[in-house]
């Protein structure tokens, strides 16, 4: 049989046998190079490269930020505090923050702080739990730790920095004006804080100024004195019954206040009725409710949105004819800066007054130690709309503003009637300067 060559030309054209055997060399062929190029390729050595150079920081930049983390501590400038401040750490990984930043957090934390007029006590707080813990009596020898512990903040902030500023030098002029800054960022005020320099430059010899022991010991009794001036305890047998209003702006935990006072009342043997005149705030009435269910006291109420003054009317009221021995007639919270609502307060005074001729008996405003150089200006504003008669100081335990105490007694004639130092029925205790001074110079 005679071979047939594949590339034999026969004139015809090229061999189909040989184009078709060509064709599948060539598909075979693809599709090995198809399959080698989608196997993937062994991982490559990683080759680290060097941190690129980091921008270089102008001085304004380094000017707003600080090199390691800071915490402001009692022993630092007012220079280093004022850095520190402007110019903090946040984040666990360090990141900084600048000072324009750490301005507008403030800003923004500040308002946050503010009372406002439909909020602070809008939600109703969670008084039914932890209610054993807030109802149980505290031993006599617990009575001086707590105090302490309550104070400690204003005692390490505002005491400390103020004690280590005595120490070893003369009340120059340099030094006066540090301790003006001490006091005024405790909230003294600048009354309060220009008193106490005074009297230490007037009574005290260059001597004395320079021996800490003798300094802190006068300061201690010139504090006293000032807060003696204004202890007040409350005689709830000089009238039957005796009726007490109760003021505020909204987040000063007024509500709470009338709750703890009713619960004291009533374990001095008191009968004791609550009047739910905050009538805006569906949360108020129920707040004071859920306290006179779990303390066993009457809650007067109206209906909601009805008029303030008509409740406290209508509690008073009732209060007189069932015989009552304390009658305490909660309020809307208001701002201070809203003249219709405090003539609205005015009324209330006056519609109590409609019920038994000498009632109130006792309108107390309640302040939150927080918010300090305004609880001053909120006493004096309610001051010119109604006799305030009492103050109640809450939320100490929370604060370093602790000497507004010492602001508010230079501003206004009122007694202190309580401080709050906790949360239980026993953190709000009555008002007893020796015990207060002994707590926050000890």
């Amino acid at each position: 049989m005679q071979m047939i060559p594949l590339l034999a030309n026969t004139g015809q054209g090229v061999d189909p046998i040989v184009i078709g055997v060509i064709a599948a060399i060539l598909v075979i062929v693809a599709i090995v190079f198809f399959v080698m190029r989608s196997k993937p390729k062994p991982p490559a050595d990683i080759e680290v490269k060097a941190d690129a150079p980091k921008p270089k920081k102008s001085a304004l930049d380094d000017r707003l930020e600080v090199e390691a983390p800071v915490e402001i501590t009692d022993d630092m400038s007012l220079a280093e505090i004022k850095r520190a401040k402007a110019a903090k750490i946040t984040g666990d990984k360090g990141k900084r923050e600048t000072a324009v930043e750490a301005t507008e957090k403030s800003k923004v934390d500040h308002e946050a702080q503010k009372p406002k007029e439909d909020a602070g006590e809008d939600k109703l707080e969670e008084v039914s739990a932890g209610w054993d813990a807030m109802l149980e009596e505290e031993s006599v020898s617990e009575t001086g730790t707590k105090l302490s512990e309550g104070l400690a903040k204003t005692r390490t902030g505002f005491i400390g920095r103020l004690s280590a500023l005595f120490k070893g030098e003369e009340l120059n002029e340099n030094l006066v004006d540090e301790i003006e800054e001490v006091l005024f960022t405790a909230d003294i005020g600048t009354s309060a804080a220009n008193d106490i320099l005074e009297a230490v430059q007037e009574h005290l010899n260059g001597d004395q100024k320079q021996d800490p022991a003798t300094v802190w010991a006068f300061v201690r009794q010139y504090v006293l004195k000032k807060l003696k001036a204004r202890e007040g305890k409350l005689d709830l047998d000089a009238h039957h019954p005796f009726v007490i209003l109760v003021v505020g702006v909204n987040g000063v935990g007024k509500t709470t206040t009338i709750g703890k006072l009713a619960s004291k009342y009533k374990k001095q043997g008191k009968s004791v009725l609550m009047v739910a005149g905050d009538t805006f705030r569906a949360a108020a009435v129920e707040q004071l409710g859920v306290w006179g269910e779990r303390t066993n006291i009457p809650v007067h109420q109206g209906e909601q949105d009805s008029d303030p003054s008509s409740v406290i009317y209508a509690g008073i009221e009732r209060g007189a004819k069932e015989g009552f021995d304390v009658i305490i007639c909660d309020t809307a919270g208001r701002l201070h800066t809203k003249a219709n609502l405090l003539d609205e307060l005015r009324k209330m005074n006056r519609v109590a007054s409609k019920v038994i001729d000498t009632a109130p008996h006792e309108t107390i405003l309640v302040l939150d130690a927080n918010t300090g150089q305004n609880a001053i200006q909120q006493a004096k504003l309610f001051k010119e709309a109604v006799d305030i008669s009492g103050i109640v100081l809450t939320k100490l335990d929370g604060t370093a503003k602790g000497g507004v105490i010492l602001g508010i007694c230079e501003e206004l004639d009122s007694p202190i009637r309580f401080i709050g130092i906790g949360e239980s029925v026993t953190d709000l205790r009555e008002f007893k300067a020796d015990e207060f001074v002994e707590a926050l110079f000890m």
